[in-house]
Protein backbone atom coordinates (compact mmCIF):
# COMPACT_ATOMS: atom_id res chain seq x y z
CA UNK A 1 0.00 0.00 0.00
CA UNK A 2 0.89 3.39 -0.69
CA UNK A 3 1.87 6.09 2.00
CA UNK A 4 1.14 9.86 2.76
CA UNK A 5 -2.46 10.65 1.56
CA UNK A 6 -2.35 13.35 3.90
CA UNK A 7 -1.88 16.54 1.45
CA UNK A 8 -4.72 17.43 -0.39
CA UNK A 9 -3.99 17.91 -4.25
CA UNK A 10 -4.60 21.95 -3.44
CA UNK A 11 -2.30 21.93 -0.41
CA UNK A 12 0.77 19.86 -2.34
CA UNK A 13 0.37 21.92 -5.38
CA UNK A 14 0.61 25.41 -3.24
CA UNK A 15 3.22 24.13 -1.08
CA UNK A 16 5.20 22.36 -4.43
CA UNK A 17 4.43 26.40 -6.42
CA UNK A 18 5.69 28.40 -3.47
CA UNK A 19 8.70 25.57 -2.80
CA UNK A 20 9.99 26.40 -6.55
CA UNK A 21 9.19 29.81 -6.75
CA UNK A 22 13.18 30.85 -7.28
CA UNK A 23 13.91 28.48 -9.41
CA UNK A 24 11.02 29.16 -11.32
CA UNK A 25 11.74 32.86 -11.72
CA UNK A 26 14.97 32.10 -12.57
CA UNK A 27 14.49 29.77 -15.36
CA UNK A 28 11.30 31.42 -16.89
CA UNK A 29 13.59 35.06 -17.11
CA UNK A 30 16.17 33.12 -18.67
CA UNK A 31 13.69 30.70 -21.24
CA UNK A 32 12.78 34.63 -22.27
CA UNK A 33 15.58 35.89 -22.94
CA UNK A 34 16.52 32.61 -25.38
CA UNK A 35 14.03 32.80 -27.33
CA UNK A 36 13.58 37.10 -27.29
CA UNK A 37 12.94 38.38 -30.95
CA UNK A 38 12.54 34.77 -32.07
CA UNK A 39 9.35 32.73 -33.70
CA UNK A 40 11.00 29.54 -34.65
CA UNK A 41 12.97 26.80 -32.88
CA UNK A 42 16.89 26.97 -34.81
CA UNK A 43 19.84 26.57 -33.75
CA UNK A 44 20.61 29.43 -31.92
CA UNK A 45 17.23 28.90 -29.43
CA UNK A 46 18.98 25.95 -28.81
CA UNK A 47 22.26 26.98 -27.80
CA UNK A 48 20.43 29.11 -25.31
CA UNK A 49 18.13 26.68 -24.57
CA UNK A 50 21.14 24.74 -23.71
CA UNK A 51 23.22 27.89 -21.51
CA UNK A 52 19.86 28.15 -19.52
CA UNK A 53 19.48 24.30 -18.70
CA UNK A 54 22.91 24.42 -17.22
CA UNK A 55 23.04 27.69 -15.35
CA UNK A 56 19.84 26.23 -13.71
CA UNK A 57 22.11 23.20 -12.36
CA UNK A 58 20.11 20.82 -14.93
CA UNK A 59 23.70 19.03 -15.11
CA UNK A 60 25.58 18.87 -18.85
CA UNK A 61 24.77 15.10 -19.40
CA UNK A 62 20.91 15.77 -18.62
CA UNK A 63 21.11 19.27 -20.23
CA UNK A 64 22.81 17.47 -23.67
CA UNK A 65 19.97 14.82 -23.76
CA UNK A 66 17.17 17.28 -23.18
CA UNK A 67 18.62 19.65 -26.13
CA UNK A 68 18.69 15.98 -28.25
CA UNK A 69 15.06 15.48 -27.61
CA UNK A 70 13.75 19.13 -28.76
CA UNK A 71 16.13 18.97 -31.46
CA UNK A 72 14.60 15.87 -32.62
CA UNK A 73 10.95 16.91 -32.50
CA UNK A 74 11.94 19.86 -34.34
CA UNK A 75 13.37 17.84 -37.55
CA UNK A 76 10.03 15.47 -37.48
CA UNK A 77 7.32 18.66 -36.81
CA UNK A 78 8.89 21.53 -39.21
CA UNK A 79 6.56 24.01 -38.00
CA UNK A 80 7.47 24.07 -33.96
CA UNK A 81 7.33 27.88 -33.15
CA UNK A 82 9.00 28.65 -29.84
CA UNK A 83 5.66 29.33 -28.64
CA UNK A 84 5.05 25.33 -27.82
CA UNK A 85 8.58 25.44 -26.38
CA UNK A 86 7.54 25.25 -22.81
CA UNK A 87 5.16 22.02 -23.44
CA UNK A 88 7.91 20.70 -25.53
CA UNK A 89 10.26 20.92 -22.58
CA UNK A 90 7.49 19.56 -19.92
CA UNK A 91 7.22 16.76 -21.85
CA UNK A 92 10.56 15.85 -22.81
CA UNK A 93 12.03 16.08 -19.06
CA UNK A 94 8.81 14.10 -17.85
CA UNK A 95 9.51 11.37 -20.20
CA UNK A 96 13.04 11.13 -18.86
CA UNK A 97 12.44 11.16 -15.60
CA UNK A 98 12.93 7.98 -13.60
CA UNK A 99 10.16 6.32 -12.11
CA UNK A 100 7.96 9.31 -12.96
CA UNK A 101 4.19 7.37 -12.35
CA UNK A 102 5.22 6.96 -8.47
CA UNK A 103 3.59 9.57 -6.91
CA UNK A 104 2.77 8.33 -3.14
CA UNK A 105 6.20 7.99 -1.82
CA UNK A 106 7.16 4.56 -0.56
CA UNK A 107 5.62 1.53 -1.25
CA UNK A 108 4.93 -0.48 1.98
CA UNK A 109 4.39 -4.33 0.81
CA UNK A 110 1.86 -6.52 3.06
CA UNK A 111 4.68 -8.87 3.52
CA UNK A 112 7.25 -6.42 5.35
CA UNK A 113 6.90 -5.55 8.23
CA UNK A 114 8.81 -3.62 9.63
CA UNK A 115 9.49 -2.02 6.44
CA UNK A 116 13.22 -0.65 7.17
CA UNK A 117 14.66 2.28 5.14
CA UNK A 118 18.54 3.14 5.39
CA UNK A 119 18.95 6.81 5.50
CA UNK A 120 22.21 8.11 4.29
CA UNK A 121 24.33 11.38 3.21
CA UNK A 122 26.40 14.30 4.41
CA UNK A 123 26.61 16.40 7.45
CA UNK A 124 24.51 19.01 6.72
CA UNK A 125 21.91 17.98 3.99
CA UNK A 126 18.94 17.55 6.44
CA UNK A 127 19.42 13.77 6.49
CA UNK A 128 17.95 13.89 10.12
CA UNK A 129 15.65 16.34 9.75
CA UNK A 130 14.10 14.58 6.84
CA UNK A 131 13.87 11.23 8.75
CA UNK A 132 12.06 13.25 11.56
CA UNK A 133 9.59 14.49 8.88
CA UNK A 134 8.79 11.33 7.51
CA UNK A 135 8.86 9.86 10.96
CA UNK A 136 5.83 12.33 11.39
CA UNK A 137 3.96 11.35 8.12
CA UNK A 138 4.15 8.27 8.79
CA UNK A 139 2.65 8.66 12.49
CA UNK A 140 -0.41 10.85 10.58
CA UNK A 141 -1.02 7.41 8.42
CA UNK A 142 -1.20 5.75 11.89
CA UNK A 143 1.67 4.07 11.27
CA UNK A 144 4.06 2.95 13.99
CA UNK A 145 7.29 3.76 13.93
CA UNK A 146 10.76 2.93 15.00
CA UNK A 147 13.65 5.34 15.09
CA UNK A 148 17.56 3.97 15.14
CA UNK A 149 19.87 6.37 15.92
CA UNK A 150 23.21 4.77 14.24
CA UNK A 151 24.70 7.88 13.29
CA UNK A 152 27.08 7.29 16.70
CA UNK A 153 29.58 9.61 15.81
CA UNK A 154 27.48 12.90 16.32
CA UNK A 155 26.55 13.67 19.60
CA UNK A 156 24.05 16.41 17.48
CA UNK A 157 22.97 13.96 15.54
CA UNK A 158 21.92 11.37 18.57
CA UNK A 159 20.31 14.23 20.03
CA UNK A 160 18.44 15.99 16.72
CA UNK A 161 17.24 12.77 16.30
CA UNK A 162 15.54 12.32 20.04
CA UNK A 163 13.94 15.50 19.83
CA UNK A 164 12.00 14.29 16.84
CA UNK A 165 11.01 11.19 18.58
CA UNK A 166 9.73 13.54 21.32
CA UNK A 167 8.11 15.59 18.90
CA UNK A 168 6.61 12.57 17.01
CA UNK A 169 5.88 10.06 20.15
CA UNK A 170 7.94 8.00 18.19
CA UNK A 171 10.93 5.88 20.15
CA UNK A 172 14.72 6.30 19.69
CA UNK A 173 16.77 3.39 19.89
CA UNK A 174 20.32 4.85 21.06
CA UNK A 175 23.59 4.04 22.23
CA UNK A 176 26.56 5.99 23.94
CA UNK A 177 28.90 7.98 21.26
CA UNK A 178 31.38 5.73 19.53
CA UNK A 179 29.35 3.09 19.60
CA UNK A 180 29.29 0.41 16.91
CA UNK A 181 26.68 1.89 14.18
CA UNK A 182 25.69 -1.85 13.32
CA UNK A 183 24.74 -2.92 16.76
CA UNK A 184 22.33 0.28 17.06
CA UNK A 185 21.22 -0.66 13.91
CA UNK A 186 20.27 -4.33 15.56
CA UNK A 187 18.50 -3.42 18.42
CA UNK A 188 16.57 -1.08 16.38
CA UNK A 189 15.20 -3.98 14.45
CA UNK A 190 15.17 -5.88 17.69
CA UNK A 191 12.83 -3.59 19.16
CA UNK A 192 10.70 -3.09 16.24
CA UNK A 193 10.10 -6.85 15.74
CA UNK A 194 9.10 -7.13 19.33
CA UNK A 195 7.00 -4.28 19.31
CA UNK A 196 5.11 -4.69 16.48
CA UNK A 197 6.22 -1.77 14.09
CA UNK A 198 5.37 -1.03 10.67
CA UNK A 199 8.63 1.13 9.72
CA UNK A 200 11.58 1.49 10.75
CA UNK A 201 14.18 4.33 9.86
CA UNK A 202 18.00 4.01 10.67
CA UNK A 203 20.15 7.24 10.86
CA UNK A 204 23.52 6.57 9.71
CA UNK A 205 27.08 8.39 9.79
CA UNK A 206 27.00 11.87 7.95
CA UNK A 207 30.96 11.96 6.55
CA UNK A 208 31.54 11.03 3.25
CA UNK A 209 34.14 8.35 3.94
CA UNK A 210 36.81 7.31 0.77
CA UNK A 211 34.31 4.66 -1.34
CA UNK A 212 36.38 1.80 0.48
CA UNK A 213 35.22 3.05 3.64
CA UNK A 214 31.57 4.00 3.06
CA UNK A 215 30.75 0.86 1.81
CA UNK A 216 32.19 -1.07 4.28
CA UNK A 217 30.43 0.80 7.00
CA UNK A 218 26.90 0.59 5.31
CA UNK A 219 27.51 -3.19 4.57
CA UNK A 220 28.37 -3.99 7.93
CA UNK A 221 24.93 -1.94 9.06
CA UNK A 222 22.90 -4.41 6.19
CA UNK A 223 24.34 -7.80 7.36
CA UNK A 224 24.17 -7.34 11.05
CA UNK A 225 19.86 -5.91 10.13
CA UNK A 226 20.06 -9.40 8.15
CA UNK A 227 20.06 -11.14 11.41
CA UNK A 228 17.11 -10.05 12.26
CA UNK A 229 14.95 -9.08 9.33
CA UNK A 230 16.55 -11.22 6.71
CA UNK A 231 15.52 -8.73 3.85
CA UNK A 232 16.41 -5.50 5.47
CA UNK A 233 17.22 -2.69 4.49
CA UNK A 234 14.06 -2.56 2.25
CA UNK A 235 14.91 0.83 1.17
CA UNK A 236 18.15 3.21 0.48
CA UNK A 237 17.16 6.25 0.87
CA UNK A 238 20.08 9.29 0.10
CA UNK A 239 19.49 12.69 1.15
CA UNK A 240 20.68 15.42 -0.92
CA UNK A 241 20.51 19.32 -0.17
CA UNK A 242 19.34 20.54 -3.35
CA UNK A 243 20.89 24.24 -2.96
CA UNK A 244 24.27 22.99 -3.03
CA UNK A 245 24.61 22.44 -6.89
CA UNK A 246 26.85 20.90 -8.14
CA UNK A 247 27.88 19.24 -4.83
CA UNK A 248 25.17 17.23 -4.85
CA UNK A 249 25.62 15.99 -8.46
CA UNK A 250 29.34 14.57 -6.78
CA UNK A 251 27.71 13.25 -3.62
CA UNK A 252 25.04 11.71 -5.71
CA UNK A 253 27.60 9.84 -7.63
CA UNK A 254 29.35 8.79 -4.92
CA UNK A 255 26.87 7.19 -2.57
CA UNK A 256 25.78 5.48 -5.67
CA UNK A 257 29.03 3.96 -6.66
CA UNK A 258 29.35 3.02 -2.62
CA UNK A 259 25.76 1.36 -1.87
CA UNK A 260 22.57 0.27 -3.27
CA UNK A 261 20.43 3.52 -3.13
CA UNK A 262 17.77 3.20 -3.92
CA UNK A 263 15.54 6.47 -3.75
CA UNK A 264 16.53 9.68 -3.33
CA UNK A 265 15.17 13.18 -1.19
CA UNK A 266 16.28 16.31 -2.47
CA UNK A 267 15.95 19.22 0.40
CA UNK A 268 15.71 22.47 0.60
CA UNK A 269 14.58 22.99 -2.36
CA UNK A 270 12.72 26.54 -1.18
CA UNK A 271 15.62 28.57 -0.64
CA UNK A 272 17.41 28.61 -3.95
CA UNK A 273 17.51 28.71 -7.31
CA UNK A 274 19.30 25.59 -8.29
CA UNK A 275 16.11 23.06 -8.02
CA UNK A 276 17.01 21.73 -11.50
CA UNK A 277 19.70 19.45 -9.55
CA UNK A 278 15.99 17.39 -9.14
CA UNK A 279 15.58 16.65 -12.83
CA UNK A 280 19.52 16.20 -13.13
CA UNK A 281 20.53 13.87 -10.85
CA UNK A 282 17.45 11.73 -10.83
CA UNK A 283 17.96 11.21 -14.95
CA UNK A 284 21.99 10.30 -14.53
CA UNK A 285 21.94 8.34 -11.11
CA UNK A 286 18.70 6.59 -12.52
CA UNK A 287 17.64 6.08 -8.70
CA UNK A 288 14.49 7.70 -8.48
CA UNK A 289 13.19 10.48 -6.40
CA UNK A 290 10.93 9.81 -3.49
CA UNK A 291 10.85 12.87 -1.55
CA UNK A 292 11.74 16.90 -2.20
CA UNK A 293 11.88 19.22 0.66
CA UNK A 294 9.74 22.73 0.20
CA UNK A 295 10.29 23.84 4.24
CA UNK A 296 10.70 24.04 7.36
CA UNK A 297 7.40 22.59 8.11
CA UNK A 298 6.93 18.52 8.46
CA UNK A 299 3.89 18.93 5.94
CA UNK A 300 6.60 20.71 3.63
CA UNK A 301 8.50 17.16 2.84
CA UNK A 302 6.62 16.22 -0.09
CA UNK A 303 6.11 12.76 -1.93
CA UNK A 304 7.51 13.27 -5.85
CA UNK A 305 5.62 13.68 -8.31
CA UNK A 306 7.67 14.45 -11.71
CA UNK A 307 4.76 15.15 -13.77
CA UNK A 308 3.57 17.77 -10.80
CA UNK A 309 7.13 18.90 -10.30
CA UNK A 310 7.70 19.73 -14.14
CA UNK A 311 4.39 21.64 -14.31
CA UNK A 312 5.11 23.89 -11.77
CA UNK A 313 8.55 24.22 -12.79
CA UNK A 314 7.31 25.93 -16.27
CA UNK A 315 4.16 27.32 -15.25
CA UNK A 316 3.22 31.04 -16.19
CA UNK A 317 6.01 31.15 -18.96
CA UNK A 318 5.29 34.00 -21.03
CA UNK A 319 7.78 32.84 -23.69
Amino acid sequence: MRFFSIFSKKEKKEVLDAGLEKTKRGMLDKLAHAVAGKSKIDDEVLDNLEDVLITSDVGVDTTLEIIRRIEARVARDKYVGTAELRNMLKEEICAMLVDADNTEGFVLPANRKPFVIMVVGVNGVGKTTTIGKLAYQFRQEGRKVVLGAADTFRAAAVEQLSVWGERTGVPVVKQQMGSDPASVAFDTLQSAVKNDADVVLIDTAGRLHNKVGLMNELSKIKRVMQKVVPDAPHEILLVLDGSTGQNAFEQAKQFVKATEVTSLAITKLDGTAKGGVVLGISNEQKVPVRYIGLGEKASDLQPFDAREFVDSLFSEASL
